[in-house]
Parts: structure tokens; sequence; C-alpha cells
């Protein structure tokens, strides 16, 4: 454990043996409320992990190192524990990223940037919140440094360590906020959801269904897509960089549409650097030859995306239930989606609900959203179902 007080008036202590990490657990504990951040090496490693946990209390703050201490385990109790409050600004990537890593399960959330959401905040960055709240200016400029690299510089330190020092501070301020506005249990459930957010697992999904626009072609040109999207990865595990670093995604894109078969072919085409083309020349135009010759009955094909017949009037039903919400938000200030997302509104148009137990049914409704808007959901539904019988009886009787 090393203790530092550097620029910009920040002292921390850093923590990168278990006997730090033991005395740490010991004092968060103790806390109501601690504020954290993580960084991690998503742009310089195949496989990404967290490099830097940053934790902040009222009493100090502290930065443990992982790729120092093997086992983390001691602070899995202050992340289940309920009686701490943990505070995190933007929290999905972190808590994926703490389950992955260390299996942690982080009880009672709170997420500054949820909670800056439902005050109609229009910025939702933790800087301009800091800058706001504060009068303190953040500074970015190590954003994009390896995390992973040791040691690390007083100045990245002092930098990660920034993020996680206002966190408390500022959930005191937006809960109160909130509480004036009545809109407290809101963000505590949204917060809660979110604390259960999980690592997608891609397991044996094709490469080409994260890539964006292969829906659009053809089964042969996705099997060549496919066949370099295997090669990159192959390439970047290997070397330990992420894909963007073996080739970016417009080159992929590039050597679908011209299908370069000899290395002759590549280097006309223009899409790769002479150092790319040195390296990956004979392996792309290997797996793309291969993908070309594949036979039709070999060829992927994208699965088929049709959207599924809505239920009669539901078009209708979802434009009556968006002009309501869009007035109901411009009321309170607020986002339309914040109150309801259109995906939300288009399951409730199609399923109208008769009540509220049926409107709690839909899958993605909230509690606070039955409460809040449950009633006047229901009624507007019922008005609008009255409308209808009353304009199907008009038409019957003009007939």
């Amino acid at each position: 454990m090393i203790e530092a007080n550097e620029p910009d008036h920040v002292s921390f202590v850093l923590v990168e043996d278990e006997a730090g990490l033991s005395s740490l657990t010991d004092h968060l504990a103790g806390q109501r409320c601690v504020g954290v951040d993580m960084e991690a090496d998503s742009m310089y490693h195949y496989e990404e992990k967290v490099c830097l946990l940053q934790m902040s209390t009222v009493k100090g703050n502290f930065i443990v190192d992982p790729l120092k201490i093997s086992d983390l385990t001691p602070l899995e109790k202050v992340f289940k524990d309920p009686g701490v409050e943990k505070v995190f600004h933007g929290a999905d990537f972190d808590i994926r990223s703490l389950r992955r890593d260390f299996s942690f399960q982080v009880e009672r959330l709170f997420d500054t940037q949820i909670a800056a959401k439902f005050l109609g905040k229009g910025d939702l960055g933790l800087a301009q919140l800091v800058k706001d709240y504060f009068g303190v200016e953040l500074e970015k400029k190590y954003r994009k440094r390896d995390w992973s690299a040791r040691p690390l510089p007083v100045e990245m330190l002092v930098y990660g360590v920034l993020d996680s020092v206002y966190l408390p501070q500022l959930a005191r301020i937006l809960r109160r906020e909130l509480k004036d506005k009545g809109r407290l249990a809101w963000v505590l459930e949204e917060c809660e959801i979110l604390s259960r957010v999980t690592s997608a697992e891609n397991g044996d999904t094709p490469f080409f269904m994260r890539f964006k626009g292969a829906g659009r072609l053809s089964p042969r040109s996705l099997a060549v897509l496919e066949s370099v999207l295997r090669f990159r990865d192959a390439v970047a595990a290997r070397r330990n960089v992420p894909h963007f670093k073996v080739m970016g995604n417009e080159a992929v894109k590039s050597l679908v549409q011209t299908t370069p078969m000899t290395l002759e072919d590549l280097k006309a085409a223009g899409i790769l650097s002479p150092k790319q083309l040195y390296r990956l020349g004979e392996g792309l135009v290997h797996v793309i030859s291969s993908a070309l010759a594949l036979p039709d009955t070999d060829l992927p094909v994208y699965p088929s995306r049709s959207k599924p017949e809505r239920p009669p009037g539901s078009a209708g039903r979802y434009l009556k239930l968006k002009k309501w919400r869009d007035r109901r938000a411009a009321g309170m200030a607020l986002e339309p989606s914040v109150l309801f997302p259109n995906s939300l509104l288009k399951a409730i148009a199609d399923h109208p609900p008769a009540g509220l137990k049926d409107l709690e049914s839909i899958p993605g409704v909230r509690r606070w959203q039955v409460q809040l808007f449950g009633e006047e959901i229901c009624a507007l539904f019922h008005v609008h179902q009255a409308s209808s019988r009353v304009f199907q009886k008009g038409k019957r009787g003009r007939g």
C-alpha cells in the first residue's frame, strides 16, 4: 500500500498487495457510500481486462491494481453489501467487466448518469456534471492510454482517481434533486435492474452477426466476410491485440466487395498498407479464395429478421401512445425515451392492457411506470377502444 499526495491536490492510496487490500476492505465496510470507477485495456489487447479500480469515500481515495494483486475476492463482500451504496457513472460497462473478471455482483448500485437523465440534464457526461456542480474541469487526455502498462505515471493515476473522487458527493446532490421532483424511486428501480446485467456470450454465433451491414449481403459475400473476420480474429488472438489493430472494418468491407484472389489483386486494390500486405496478404487471399470456392450448399444464410405481423389496430394504438408520451415528457422537461422508449410503446400497443395487471405483465415495463402512468395508459386504451366501436357501428349503420 502506497500513500500519495499528488498534483491537483488529490491524495490517494495505491493498493498493490494483499495486506493493503485487506485494510481497504475493512475501511470500505464501515462506509455508507463509495464511488467506483475502473480503467480497462480494450484498445490494446485481444482479451479485455480490468487494469485499475478506483474507489472513493468521504474519508479517502484508493486505487486498486488488479494486475499486481492476484485475488480481489476480499472486495466481493463490499460490492455485495446492501448497506454500502456503490456509486458509478455509466455503470453498464463497469458492471459487466467486474462480473466477467472477478465474478462480483454489485448490490445497491446508484448510477449518476441515470440520475442525470431522469433530471433532464442535456449533457450526461461525468465531466460536464462535475463542471456544473463543482466548477472543476476534468482532463480526458489519458482516456485512450494503455492502462495495462506498468509502472503507471503519477499523472495517469491522478486522472483515474478523479473519476471517482466526486461521485459520492454528486450522488447526494442528485438524490436530493430527484427526491424533490418525486423521481428518486424511478432511478433506484432502473439502477437495480442495471445491476443485474451480464456479459454477453457469443458462443458459436457467426462473426458476421456482429458486423454492421452483413444482413444486406448475398450468401457468397457472407461467406467471404465470415472467412475474413475469422482470419482477423485469429491474427488478433495470436498477437494479443484488438481487432482494429490488425485491420479496420472499412478494410474488411472493401475486401468483401473486391474479393482479391491473388497478392497482385490485393496490392492493386490498395486496401492495405504495405506493412499489412506483407503480414496478412497471403492469408487473406487464401481465405477469400476458399470462401469463393465453397459449394452453394455450404454458404451461410443471414437469419431472417422479418418483422412479425402485428395485431390489428397496433399502428393506431402506437401513434396514440407516442403522442401521449411526447406530451407528458415535454411537461416534465424530459426526453420522451426516458419515460417510454419506442420499442416499449410498440409492445404495449401490441398487447393493449385492460388494467394495471395486464400492463405489469408486459416485458420491460417498470413498476414506476405502472404506478405513475398506468391508469392514464389504460384509460387511453379504453377511450381508443370505445371510439373504434363507435366508428365501426357508424359504418354498419351507413351500410
